[in-house]
């Protein structure tokens, strides 16, 4: 395994300004990313600090049915010592969901043990499991390669509610099935029968996505003691539920805050990423495991399509009593965060980075600090096959990305065709359309008035000549299947769906082929957060 870093142009334009110094994006930041940005940091929540045995005991609970490893109990031990912490989260995909929430994890796991060693003092990676999250369409696929073709493998099962992750109950059959379709996708290797039976052993001992997703990410990372947490998960929120309540108390102010925030955010040249409005409670009411998003109108949180109407005392009744009924969205999960864990950095994507710029008042309006935000690793995985077709046709993997691979493609199926076909195709279509035309002049001098069944007979007679042109490319096509496929793989594999592969594909097709060490070995390479893009050459 050998990793290489890279420069690619940012082309998102928050996360190219953020690394780069002098740029507006920073104003809308506590912290620019910088080593004495951590110490600064550091010294914040050393003089706020917090007494965090109950909430390592809410994650110890959650994830002693997972497995515990002697690394995983270390940092719980550390953490209720008052460790601080790194944390990174994502939603409950399918089979991980896409390769960025492993990065993620990976980003933590690095950014934790990098700050350990340079503060000298314990720093605790967690993963913040999304299972609140209701968007089952975003999280319920995945793609493999299926021959030439890109192929998108769904869970079939549908709900009309907006069930959260966590309450969505699986049905086995079904996931089992898909399960097999996507590893007959991705092939049989030596490691298949393993990583199958790892697969459904983990299925059959979970209930819900987030017991699914959990189970599977603390196989992948339980080495590193990678501790795990469920936003949905009800001894955590009961932990929560003054927390609440001071997001009900400065409801309003927040969602003035934020509104008005996004607004200078988008004169500055970074657009609108939450369309925030000062009506927003920022919070869902739960019921029956489906979420419903509030809104404040006269003075009562409303969602009038479910008929749901509180006041503020009977939502902060809510808080102290039955906390698990409610639900942070996109604005107070930064919020929640902050105010539950001591949290040294948060690792996110691009899309959160934009949304992270409109909070930085809301955090001071509770009297919280925002924490540093730490832009998660960019990774592509090159496998050795990619990687000897990359030597074979003299490419890199940036070419790949920049379309280079599909113009070699168009460039290859040009010169192959039978070009001497086409021209006596060609020839025998400009000798029949002069027989037409000597047959149609014909038969006006003879008042034959024929001219519709003229055109249509012609038109048969193209029709046919179009055929015979297509199969006769077709059969070329065939006779060099092998090379264009060549072409089609590096494209596949390297730039899906005219994306990064971090995007498209989950893990396991890499661990099929590279072994149950993947993860492992990937986390003993040396990664720096910063504004570059590391190839990982299997």
């Amino acid at each position: 395994m050998k990793l290489e870093s890279i420069q690619v142009p940012i082309k998102n334009h928050v996360l190219a300004d953020y690394w780069s110094p002098n740029t507006a994006i920073h104003q809308f930041f506590e912290y620019e990313y910088n080593d004495q940005a951590f110490e600064e940091r550091a010294k914040h929540l050393a003089q706020h600090a917090r007494d965090q045995k109950e909430l390592t005991a809410i994650i110890r609970q959650f994830m002693e049915p997972l497995g515990l490893s002697n690394k995983a109990n270390e940092h719980l031990e550390q953490l209720e010592q008052g460790a601080m912490v790194v944390v990174g989260g994502q939603q409950a995909g399918i089979l991980t969901g896409p390769l960025y929430s492993v990065h993620k994890a990976i980003s933590v796991i690095a950014l934790a043990k990098e700050q350990s060693a340079k503060l000298q003092q314990p720093v605790i990676p967690v993963f913040w499991i999304a299972g609140e999250d209701h968007d089952l369409e975003e999280i319920n696929h995945t793609y493999t390669v299926h021959g030439e073709l890109l192929k998108k493998r769904a869970y079939s099962e549908r709900s009309r509610r907006k069930t959260m992750a966590s309450a969505t109950v699986l049905n086995k059959e079904l996931m089992t099935q898909l399960i097999n379709t996507i590893v007959r996708d991705i092939g049989e290797t030596e490691y298949t029968e393993a990583l199958m039976k790892q697969l459904v052993d983990a299925l059959n001992e979970s209930e819900t996505f987030t017991d699914f997703f959990a189970c599977l990410m603390n196989q992948l990372f339980k080495e590193e003691g990678l501790l795990l947490i469920d936003a949905a998960n009800f001894q955590f929120r009961q932990f929560e539920s003054k927390y609440f309540a001071q997001i009900i108390h400065y409801n309003e102010e927040i969602a003035r805050i934020v509104t008005e925030q996004e607004e200078e955010l988008e004169r500055a040249g970074y657009g609108k990423p939450i369309l925030a409005t000062y009506e927003a409670a920022n919070l869902f009411y739960v019921e029956d495991g489906e979420r419903h998003l509030l809104e404040r109108k006269n003075e009562l949180f409303v969602n009038l399509a479910a008929n749901l109407k509180f006041t503020q005392d009977e939502l902060l009744a809510i808080a102290d009593k039955h906390p698990e009924r409610l639900s942070n969205n996109v604005v107070t999960r930064p919020l929640m965060q902050e105010m539950t864990l001591p949290v040294l950095a948060f690792v996110g994507g691009p899309g959160e980075l934009a949304y992270w710029a409109t909070l930085k008042n809301a955090f001071s309006a509770l009297d919280l600090q925002m924490p540093i935000f730490a832009p998660r690793l960019h990774i592509t995985i090159v496998t050795r096959h990619a990687e000897q077709l990359l030597r074979e046709h003299q490419l890199t993997v940036t070419d790949v990305w920049e379309g280079k691979a599909l113009q070699l493609k168009e460039r290859f199926i040009a010169d192959v065709q039978d070009s001497e076909a086409k021209r006596q195709i060609q020839a025998m279509q400009q000798i029949v359309t002069e027989k037409y035309e000597e047959l149609a002049s014909y038969l006006e001098k003879q008042h034959l008035h024929l001219e519709k069944i003229l055109v249509k007979n012609q038109e048969n007679h193209e029709k046919q000549f179009d055929y015979l042109q297509q199969k006769i490319e077709q059969t070329v096509l065939s006779k060099h299947e092998a090379t264009i496929r060549k072409f089609m793989t590096l494209q596949h594999e390297l730039y899906p769906n005219d994306g990064f592969q971090e995007r498209t594909y989950n893990p396991y097709q890499y661990i099929n082929e590279f072994g149950p060490m993947l993860i492992t070995e990937m986390l003993k390479q040396n990664y720096s957060i910063g504004k570059h893009h590391y190839l990982l050459y299997l």
